[in-house]
């Protein structure tokens, strides 16, 4: 067991420990407490955390960690299947790199779990996966929810992508057209297969529209690549024409709309905003969005959309976002227990509370500032990041 002594604890619950303790057993949180007794001569691990800040492991919602390899340039480069606008059947499980270097910079900047998949050159892109930053070579052991959303993208990517090759989608009514048809055939697909079971017959299985049953189930919420206004409300439009979830991922203009974001339900997982306006789509982009979303009533997880924006920038996204109306506490908590609510893993990350998993990063200072950093990272209950080992190795 490994005991954490004397820090403040942040739980992102309604709770705050000005000093507490944190026991580990195995992979799970055992016990918090304001202060936890250990018999005379018991062998657990001590870690002294006077003066640190202790939170849940953050999490970043929107990433392309190994499957946009740091330094590998085309080889490592897995992101985008730019030669077909569908392809919901690709799964991120089977591209993503657990040895990418990134991995390490996330761990060093206690960032334990990371929601990853394609890019947004595609109408439809694939299946995303949630996993943990570090503990295994094996994807299979660090991945949580797989599949964990299905990528569709709207506006200047997959025109580009695609109208640069003389093929639909040119136009964001292609987009949207082509995203409807296929959402379409695949109802029809899903509906045929129930029917087939019901009575009992034969059915031809299609893997392509087999990949959508779960979006269309509402069991994993489309995550839609939206920047501009327009996309923003067409990507929304889309989903409640076919009663699906989906995150407005990026919802660069949607402090423009932030009403009409609020009245429609759907949560937003805003950034990069810590990268250059070098699009069309993104000249709007500001700081400021997060927290007008926010204020009117909008879950709000921040993203760095790695490597857009380096994975180890993403407390200082949350700071900035923070420092332009969000605040401090919902700035933590958009890469904690938000950001774990919107990806759907929140009964085991992105809090401290008994029974979740030991996800638990140790910091000199609040985490949003610039000058904190980060002294311990555990996941899954084992010491993953040592900052005193680091600097002496």
């Amino acid at each position: 067991m490994i005991l954490i002594q004397n820090g403040t604890l942040l739980t992102m619950t309604d709770k705050t420990y000005e000093p507490g303790d944190i026991l580990i057993e195995g992979t799970k949180i055992k016990k918090i407490a304001k202060h936890i007794n250990l018999p005379e001569g018991d062998t657990t691990t001590i870690i002294d955390a006077t003066g640190c800040i202790v939170t849940p492991g953050l999490i970043e919602a929107h990433c392309h960690l190994g499957i946009s390899e740091a330094k590998m340039g085309k080889e490592g480069d897995d992101c985008n299947e730019s030669t077909k606008p569908l392809t919901p059947w690709l799964r991120a499980l089977d591209a993503i790199n657990p040895m990418d270097a990134a991995f390490d910079d996330a761990v060093r900047a206690g960032i334990t779990s990371a929601m990853i998949g394609p890019g947004s050159s595609n109408v439809a892109g694939g299946q995303f996966l949630f996993m943990k930053t570090k503990g295994d070579r094996v994807i299979d052991h660090l991945t949580m929810l797989a599949p964990a959303a299905m990528k569709v993208a709207f506006g200047e990517n997959p025109k580009v992508a695609f109208g640069d090759q003389n093929v639909m989608p040119m136009t964001r009514m292609a987009i949207a057209g082509m995203l409807r048809q296929e959402l379409f055939h695949a109802r029809e697909y899903l509906r045929k297969k129930k029917q087939a079971e019901k009575d009992e017959q034969t059915f031809e299985t299609d893997f392509c529209y087999e990949s959508w049953i779960p979006v269309l189930e509402r069991k994993i919420p489309l995550k839609a690549h939206v920047h501009r206004t327009d996309d923003i409300l067409t990507a929304i439009r889309i989903a409640k024409e076919f009663d699906l979830k989906i995150t407005l991922d990026h919802c660069t203009e949607g402090h423009l709309i932030a009403k009409e974001i609020a009245d429609a339900g759907f949560p937003a997982i805003v950034g990069p905003d810590f990268a250059s306006r070098d699009k069309i789509e993104v000249q709007n982009m500001a700081f400021k969005t997060a927290g007008i979303l926010h204020k009117a009533g909008v879950l709000v997880a921040v993203t760095t959309d790695h490597p857009v924006s380096i994975i180890q920038s993403l407390p200082i996204c949350a700071g900035f976002a923070a420092k332009c109306g969000l605040g401090k506490e919902e700035a933590l908590k958009a890469i904690t227990i938000n950001a774990a609510k919107i990806c759907q893993v929140d009964d085991r990350v992105g809090s401290l509370e008994e029974g979740k998993d030991a996800d638990i990063a140790i910091f000199d200072g609040f985490p949003l500032e610039v000058s904190t950093r980060c002294l311990y990272t555990f996941i899954n209950g084992r010491l993953e990041f040592n900052i005193y080992d680091e600097q002496n190795s």
